[in-house]
């Protein structure tokens, strides 16, 4: 059988999968042309953002294995075959990357690290007066793998930490909470909110006019999620109002950002290139084979995607 490759790389993109996928998978024929092969060969597909319609009419596929963590892209994909099992990514080296990049920014907000930048850019020496880790409630929303691993990382550099989830997810040494219900609650306590949620339909828009008004004045706002998450004009209107003190914000409705954009320019907005925590082929690529060695061997596949919750 073969391992069908769709991805919308790029050269590089290619040079650095594709010898970490065959070094992975001696055993296995892969190939990035489904062209290249009877359709009926093909048992099992690795999707990177695959082109619409990459993966259907393929009538052996038993396994979707996603490349990135993120599966919303697949799930919206009409012509992705709703019966066939679909694996996201769940990689220790990605979790370990978000956790470092939250703690980054967690830091630079709490210390006034990006103010002091600013003052540098505006050659202004001024010392602000110090807030400790302890006296920092930082709110993580998204408790799946990436969360955990952030949540516990503040944890242990003193920050006072809360967990929000949509199901009950217990975190060691992390005060968690689930629901609808308990969601204003965490925003409202929050000086700092991490966005690591999902995206489904429940949590689109989830950062409107209304949910920002919950947050304290002078709260900040790291989405290292999904852009759809953020209602851009509310979130401009919440800076603008002071209601909001900063947003760090590694993803976007359209990216790249577009050129002209008010974020690439606007004061207290960080803008990163979706980096946060990015699939590293060499720690990514034996995952996505041990669950196809799981699945030749009639094992359980791991990290199955729950379709009707969407993730």
């Amino acid at each position: 059988m073969t391992i069908l490759v769709a991805a919308s790389f790029d050269a590089d993109e290619w040079a650095a999968w594709w010898p970490q996928l065959q070094a992975a998978l001696p055993d296995e024929r892969l190939v990035r042309d489904r062209g290249a092969c009877d359709a009926a060969e093909i048992d099992v597909a690795f999707a990177a953002n695959p082109p619409a319609g990459a993966l259907q009419e393929l009538p052996s596929l038993k396994l979707i294995q996603s490349l990135w963590a993120g599966v919303d892209k697949l799930l919206a994909d009409a012509s992705v075959p709703a019966q066939v099992p679909l694996a996201r990514m769940v990689d220790p080296a990605m979790n370990a990357t978000m956790a470092e990049t939250v703690l980054w920014a967690v830091l630079s907000l709490q210390r006034g690290f990006f103010d002091y930048a600013a003052q540098q850019r505006a050659g202004e020496w001024r010392q602000h007066a110090l807030r400790r880790a302890e006296e920092t409630t930082v709110a993580v929303l998204g408790l799946g793998q990436m969360g955990q691993c952030a949540a516990q990382a503040l944890a242990r550099q003193a920050y006072r930490v809360t967990g929000w989830s949509t199901r009950d997810t217990r975190v060691d040494g992390v005060a968690t909470s689930a629901g609808a219900a308990a969601l204003p609650r965490v925003l409202a306590a929050a000086d700092i909110v991490i966005n690591l949620l999902p995206l489904t339909p429940t949590t689109r828009g989830l950062f409107n006019r209304d949910m920002l008004a919950i947050l304290p004045r002078g709260a900040s706002l790291v989405n290292l999620a999904r852009g759809a998450h953020v209602v851009e004009a509310d979130l401009l209107d919440a800076l603008a109002s002071g209601r909001l003190a900063r947003a760090v914000l590694d993803v976007f409705h359209s990216e790249p950002l577009p050129a002209g954009h008010a974020f690439w320019s606007h004061p207290r907005v960080t803008v990163l290139p979706h980096v946060a925590a990015p699939t590293d082929p060499r720690s990514a690529a034996p995952i996505a084979a041990a669950n196809v060695r799981a699945l030749r061997d009639g094992r359980p596949l791991a990290h199955l995607v729950d379709r009707a919750r969407g993730y």
